[in-house]
């Protein structure tokens, strides 16, 4: 299954849910000379650096490494359109954004690395705590269903050909199985009820009258079987329910319970700790001297949890280096989040703290907007750190772009079939990067939001949807790929706990 944003043709290696799950149970370690990270598999950094593929924020593994006209391609990275002339020192930053699509495959493939990596080993949770999980174990019955034969009206059990003479007592759900019918009996009967031994066929209340001597009389042909629930007749104990792969939404935790289970054997959520930066933000009150309301707090957890992870510290972190570095080097998280410092600005210290942990960056921005200066580094082997613009709508893009396909990895989730919609109004769009535009679904088509600058909540607070559109912009009824946001995708998509 391609991801949304991928185009035809591209080497994406897509990772598939059986393929994800097959990782999660074998747990291999990583393969000599893998490339899912594409370019330096699971190696740390630091030990492997080399000229031309090293560890520095200015280096980044999907570069082109042909030679440039005039020359062969130095050391440390190629010249590219708007490089600087004159020589360059390999300590000197070089930046190259990544494509959108490709920052999305970028992610995907880091997550099956990581599940290589991780030792993840599936396990039984209890149903209640089951849900938005996905199934490592196929679902096959516990028992038959149902387990004897039942009743699936009310009315009366009867056996033979009417009129009957009916029985006193009465046949309800959850009681001992009733006496056995003989020809001409019947018996009162509930739905769900145990139906007793010969009967024909259940009358259904409607369908039946008493003459004055008590003797029931059915008021329209009675067919042998109607209205009786056969046991097995949804399965039998052995068959397979649901495949592993399955998503368990409330149904599957239905049918999971009504088939035997109390636990179900899932892949384990990735955990996540998200690292709130900055000295200006508040955490209750008025904006006010300066300073402002964090609203990334409170908004990446629940976001988080809708893409299947499990939140642990959501820690606020100074403008500090140290404080950066000690709250990085002592997560134990499969993926840490960090909001604001992945510019270059004085206070920006996400970049200087990944190189001084030897980390490896995947992806150094993204050729979208807005959130452009996000990034993806391998922190440890298995361990990744998604660092988000500390704009919010900013930070909302660097969520959909590359922690969901890696978090939806590594959850084995299936990914998300594409599609398209005709947007009703123009979005002018940037000359070279995508642009994701929250919009809303209004019949078959969708409706651009304004508010949509990369400081800005209001559009995407009301969307059901973010447009990704391509550089040069869409014009009115041009169909557009969209991605549907957690909370508008339906089924387990709603669920943030």
């Amino acid at each position: 299954m391609t991801s949304p944003g991928t185009r035809a043709g591209e080497e994406a290696e897509d990772l598939d849910v059986e393929e994800a799950l097959a990782l999660v149970r074998e747990n291999p370690g990583p393969p000599p000379g893998d490339r899912a990270s594409g370019g330096r598999g699971d190696r740390a950094p630091a030990d492997d650096a080399s000229p031309g593929h090293d560890a520095h924020p200015g280096c980044h593994p999907h570069q082109d490494r042909a030679p440039r006209p005039g020359g062969p391609a130095r050391p440390g990275g190629d010249a590219h359109a708007g490089d600087r002339s004159g020589p360059r020192t390999p300590a000197e930053p070089r930046h190259r954004a990544t494509p959108w699509p490709e920052a999305r495959s970028v992610a995907e493939r880091a997550g099956r690395a990581a599940a290589r990596a991780g030792r993840r080993t599936p396990a039984p949770v209890p149903l209640d705590a089951a849900l938005g999980l996905t199934l490592a174990a196929p679902l096959t019955a516990l028992t038959d269903l149902p387990s004897f034969d039942t009743s699936a009206m009310d009315g009366w059990a009867v056996a033979g050909p009417g009129p009957w003479t009916v029985r006193e007592e009465g046949a309800l759900a959850g009681h001992a199985e009733p006496a056995p019918l003989t020809d001409g009996e019947a018996v009162r009967i509930a739905t769900g009820a145990r139906v007793p031994l010969d009967t024909t066929a259940v009358l259904r209340s409607e369908h039946g009258r008493t003459d004055e001597r008590g003797r029931l009389h059915p008021t329209r042909d009675v067919v042998h079987g109607q209205d009786i629930r056969p046991r097995g007749q949804e399965c039998r104990s052995g068959d397979q329910l649901l495949a592993v792969g399955t998503l368990v939404t409330p149904a599957v935790l239905g049918l999971a319970a009504a088939a035997g289970y109390d636990t179900l054997t899932t892949v384990p959520r990735p955990r996540v700790d998200v690292l709130v930066l900055g000295d200006e933000l508040l955490t209750e009150g008025l904006p006010h001297a300066g300073l402002i309301r964090d609203a990334l707090g409170p908004m990446l957890p629940p976001w988080l949890r809708a893409l299947g992870a499990e939140v642990g510290a959501v820690r606020r972190v100074g403008d500090d280096a140290d404080a950066l570095h000690r709250a990085v080097t002592t997560s134990g998280a499969d993926l840490i989040v960090t909001t604001g410092g992945t510019a270059a600005g004085p206070v920006d210290h996400v970049h200087p703290t990944l190189r001084r942990i030897g980390a490896e960056l995947l992806v150094d921005g993204v050729k979208v907007r807005p959130g452009h200066p996000m990034l993806l580094a391998r922190i440890a082997e298995g361990r990744h750190l998604v660092g988000l613009p500390g704009n919010p709508l900013a930070a909302v893009s660097g969520l959909v772009t590359l922690a969901e396909p890696l978090l939806r990895t590594l959850a084995a989730r299936p990914a998300p079939e594409p599609y398209t919609l005709p947007l009703r109004d123009a979005v002018h769009g940037h000359p070279h990067d995508t642009r994701l535009v929250p919009v809303v679904l209004r019949g078959e088509g969708a409706v651009p939001l304004h508010y949509n600058g990369p400081a800005m909540l209001r559009g995407i607070a009301a969307a059901d949807a973010l447009a990704v559109v391509p550089p040069g912009g869409v014009r009115p009824g041009e169909e557009t790929e969209l991605l549907d946001l957690p909370w508008a995708a339906g089924g387990i998509g709603v669920c943030f706990t």
